[in-house]
């Protein structure tokens, strides 16, 4: 039922909708912030972390995985409680896990502690990926939708470089305090315990602007008007959008909600969640969401040290451009800012997805290009081995297979004690160029553990990429980078919200991320493992297959959805609806 004019009076003493829109959006951005920092934070930290805490390998992996596993769990179910307690709510409380992650991560002397923290910090950036993207959606209005919706993305990439900047700052401060130290070995600890526990306490100040700053935001509109709160659902409007605007949105709620009345009093007729409008844009939106990781954009970001000295670049110009091509993620997110309301979400994703398939297409067969000249060592590998273990410089393993010695060179070996396989490399110009691999020693009460025997599962030796080669490379990295900022990276969260109908919106939102991280988490615990016995041709092959797919996805199945509202949007899938108007 309409509300009365008294009804609609409730609520115009207003602030300012530009101002509270640009505040709106600055509390979400800052949950991108927060997000992206507890995806960066962790790295940096691992160089001071294990010698100043006492963890075994094992515990090293759970505590740097453990933030994947809390937002795995919290996406799943943070969907849901935002459809029970609201979008403000949800918001508030992840803001306070995040400052309280920190301070448990902070406070830690061992490993319990820091693996709950580091949970809690997971479980956090979960909730905030769910709903962060969510209430933009749902409070912004058509017209400014997807720039606001792209700032999250934008400020999850700054949340990447800020924990970089802040890594890269704690550690100069620490091996300069280091060197000062002469050896002393208690003010090496110190030194040591306050770089790592420096970096998760500067990184609290953001999560307290986003609690506090949750607190002053309205709830979603579209939430309140589903749990029938109808004045409140106006006042939200006014606040973010002019008067005119705000009267329109609410009219389409009540002509939405009046159809899905009159269908459902048809006799047999019931809102069934397996109906097309529902089905299909949640379909749309795993598929996207499974693409998205399937680039392989997280695994390229975490190992591009690795790739780009295996492309031939020297060490120093390898953390370099790490470096340049998280801020070149940056500056093409604010381009892709600038573009999402002008040429669309489809556009900008089918041009992303793209140059993805190019750039990704180069580079796999640039690598393949120079793998294809390496030599099977394993013979000599397995030959090499003594008291179960390995030592050999790689210059005697190329001087015994013929390879060049004017190039530098790459030895990889895959490996096994017994419990799965691992990589080992060196190259030749690396300061100490001797392949070591030897068992870890287990103590018992009584005596050590007796290893199992080494087995060389794969060992390959040849040239490195030449400086040409790779500096194309490092090219097409930066051309597969900026792709992805400018199309999947910024529409995938906007897309994503949008196309899920209203009823569905929170749980499909969950259930889509959950299956974006567990293709991040497969696509990450395959890398080593392919790389190892294929080479890295292999993956920036079977990425770009993937990306192909996203691309037909992009270019033949999405709509476009600039400048509609979420109820046009919702009726677009409605086939019931369209079938009954072409009728009548």
């Amino acid at each position: 039922m309409a509300l009365s004019a008294a009804q609609m009076a409730v609520g115009t003493k207003r602030s300012n909708p530009v101002i509270y829109g640009r505040f709106l959006i600055l509390i979400a951005g800052l949950g991108g912030l927060l997000y992206g920092i507890d995806v960066g934070i962790i790295a940096a930290a691992l160089l001071y972390l294990g010698k100043t805490v006492s963890l075994t390998v094992a515990q090293t992996s759970m505590i740097v995985a453990a933030v994947l596993g809390g937002s795995t769990i919290s996406s799943l179910i943070g969907g849901f409680l935002a459809d029970w307690l609201g979008r403000k709510r949800m918001m508030i409380g992840s803001g306070l896990l995040f400052v309280v992650s920190v301070g448990m991560i902070v406070s830690s002397h061992g490993f319990v502690l820091l693996l709950l923290g580091r949970l809690l910090q997971g479980v956090s950036g979960g909730v905030i990926a769910v709903v962060v993207p969510l209430y933009l959606a749902e409070c912004l209005s058509a017209k400014s939708r997807g720039q606001g919706s792209a700032i999250f993305q934008f400020m999850l990439t700054v949340g990447i470089v800020v924990a970089a900047l802040t890594g890269l700052y704690y550690t100069t401060h620490a091996e300069a305090a280091i060197a000062a130290a002469a050896g002393n070995q208690v003010l090496i600890y110190a030194a040591e315990n306050h770089a790592w526990r420096g970096m998760f306490l500067s990184v609290i100040y953001p999560g307290f602007v986003f609690f506090l700053g949750a607190f002053f935001l309205s709830e979603s509109p579209r939430w309140l008007f589903r749990k029938g709160r109808k004045q409140e659902t106006l006042a939200a409007l006014r606040r973010s959008s002019s008067e005119e605007d705000a009267q329109l949105q609410f009219r389409e709620m009540e002509e939405l909600a009046a159809e899905s009345q009159e269908k459902a009093a048809v006799p047999g007729a019931t809102d069934s969640l397996l109906r097309r409008k529902y089905v299909f844009p949640f379909l749309l939106a795993c598929v996207i969401l499974a693409c998205n990781q399937a680039t392989g954009i997280n695994s390229i970001l975490a190992y591009l040290v690795l790739i780009l000295r295996q492309a031939g670049m020297s060490a120093a110009h390898s953390t370099q451009g790490d470096f340049a091509v998280k801020l070149l993620n940056c500056v093409m997110t604010i381009v892709a800012v600038a573009l999402i309301d002008r040429r669309g979400r489809k556009f900008l994703l089918t041009l992303g997805t793209a140059g993805i398939v190019v750039a990704l297409t180069f580079v796999g067969f640039s690598f393949h290009r120079v793998e294809s000249q390496h030599t099977d060592v394993k013979a000599q590998m397995q030959a090499a081995v003594k008291d179960n273990a390995l030592t050999i410089p790689i210059s005697e393993v190329r001087a015994e297979s013929g390879i060049e010695q004017t190039r530098a060179s790459v030895l990889t070996v895959l490996y096994s004690y017994g419990d799965g396989e691992r990589v080992a490399s060196v190259l030749s110009d690396d300061k100490d160029p001797v392949l070591r691999i030897e068992p870890e020693t287990k103590q018992t009460s009584s005596q050590s553990q007796t290893p199992a025997p080494l087995i060389i599962e794969r060992a390959t030796c040849g040239p490195v990429p030449s400086g040409m080669t790779g500096w194309l490379i490092t090219v097409g990295i930066a051309l597969f980078i900026a792709s992805y900022s400018v199309g999947p990276g910024v529409v995938v969260w906007l897309t994503l919200s949008e196309l899920m109908p209203t009823r569905i919106r929170s749980a499909g939102m969950g259930i889509a991320l959950l299956l974006n991280q567990g293709v991040s988490t497969l696509i990450a615990g395959i890398f080593l493992p392919v790389v190892g016995h294929h080479g890295y041709y292999a993956m920036f092959l079977f990425w770009a297959g993937c990306t192909v797919v996203y691309f037909v996805t992009a270019a033949f199945f999405l709509p476009e959805t600039k400048g509609k509202t979420l109820e046009e949007i919702e009726r677009y899938f409605d086939a019931d609806r369209h079938a009954q108007s072409q009728t009548t």
